[in-house]
């Protein structure tokens, strides 16, 4: 089975606080419906393994844009009874001892959404009494928002739903609101902003020991682990052996209503993602470090076949034509010739978490196959 070890690529906290910034200014104003972005596609159930789809025969220079989307099927909890043994004392990532003694009312907040994923996965999930913009998946969808204007955080709406226990981390606020639940004497959990393939057992175990149901941790991170190695594996048997017949890609990161535009480097987990899809990072060849404002030479020196970006990011530009008109240097290269852009939800292209094997198989079916399934346009 294929190793994560090649993919240990710390995701910096500036990764957090520029995805919070951007989309907390930008995100109100995106339209779901702009002109030539990927929003109507639909996502259909497919029990045909990627191996066995009609794979396209030239990843590098296939013709047009895909969209991969996940069938909302909710996250699938380790167990239906959990018990958490309380009280349980904790030290989160910021070097506080946090005791929890009622899990009877959960908020997990997050610019990613995966923490809310994570409570659901341990057999929580009907403990959780509130959400953030980007907790959608089916079973959470319909719970109160406690966030406004993209991922602000209300004090008033958090405390109105009385919640026993927040666990959350820097990548989400004001600050302030963070410290007046801790004041109102909640216990606040805080984790790690950092996301990527590998340190999904970090936070896993911690929200888990929190919660005192270490053993579901356990049990969780065993299952995301094994689901992702072996999803990483099926990639690896489409790809192209010769590195050189493998897809060039980039992650370009845009708000064009805030005039935000962004190439996701080393160390951004968007290198992580590229390299587990089977792909060249070509920030890596340009020694693009996190994440840094693009430039048009950048851009053409980098020469990507492909272009990963975020589903509302794409639509602040107009979708394709948009982003062609916006960033000629786009049509410089091989992607914006070839309209070869890729966009996934912002809310689960880089959440890393219980769905990430499912994020994965569905960018890898929109870069081999994107005539197959229905994500693709």
């Amino acid at each position: 089975m294929t190793s994560l070890t090649p993919l240990r690529r710390r995701v910096r906290s500036g990764v957090a606080f520029a995805l919070a910034l951007a989309t907390a200014v930008t995100l109100g104003a995106c339209s779901s419906n702009a002109s030539g972005a990927s929003a109507g596609a639909q996502c259909v159930s497919s029990d045909v393994a990627l191996a066995d789809l009609p794979l396209t025969p030239d990843p590098k220079s296939h013709q047009g844009e895909s969209t991969a989307c996940l069938e909302d099927v909710g996250v699938t909890p380790v167990t239906t009874d959990a018990a958490p043994a309380l009280p349980a004392t904790v030290t989160d990532n910021q070097g506080t001892e946090v005791t929890v003694t009622d899990t009877s009312r959960i908020l997990a907040l997050d610019i990613y959404g995966s923490l809310a994923a994570t409570v659901f996965g341990l057999g929580l999930g009907d403990s959780v009494v509130g959400r953030d913009t980007s907790t959608s998946f089916a079973g959470a969808s319909e719970l109160p928002l406690v966030t406004q204007n993209g991922h602000e955080l209300n004090g008033e709406a958090i405390l109105g739903l009385n919640p026993s226990v927040i666990i959350t981390d820097s990548s989400i606020g004001p600050w302030d609101v963070v410290l007046q639940m801790r004041e109102a004497g909640i216990p606040v959990v805080v984790t790690t902003p950092e996301r990527n393939l590998d340190n999904v057992g970090e936070i896993v175990g911690l929200v888990a020991a929190a919660l005192g149901v270490p053993a579901a941790g356990a049990e969780l991170t065993s299952r995301v682990t094994g689901e992702i190695e072996a999803e990483i594996a099926e990639i690896a048997a489409v790809t192209p052996a010769d590195p050189a017949d493998r897809p060039r890609i980039l992650f370009l990161y845009v708000r064009g209503n805030a005039g935000v535009y962004y190439i996701f480097g080393e160390e951004s987990g968007a290198d992580a993602l590229i390299r587990a899809l089977g792909g060249i990072d070509v920030a890596d060849e340009i020694g693009w470090q996190g994440m840094r404002p693009m430039t048009a030479e950048a851009l053409v020196k980098a020469q990507p076949d492909i272009l990963l970006m975020m589903t509302k990011g794409l639509e602040s530009v107009g979708g394709v034509d948009g982003l062609l008109e916006r960033i000629p240097a786009v049509a410089e290269t091989p992607a914006g010739a070839n309209r070869r852009i890729v966009d996934m939800s912002d809310y689960e292209i880089l959440s890393f978490g219980p769905r990430s094997a499912s994020v994965l198989d569905a960018l890898a079916r929109a870069i081999y196959a994107p005539d197959a399934s229905g994500a693709a346009r």
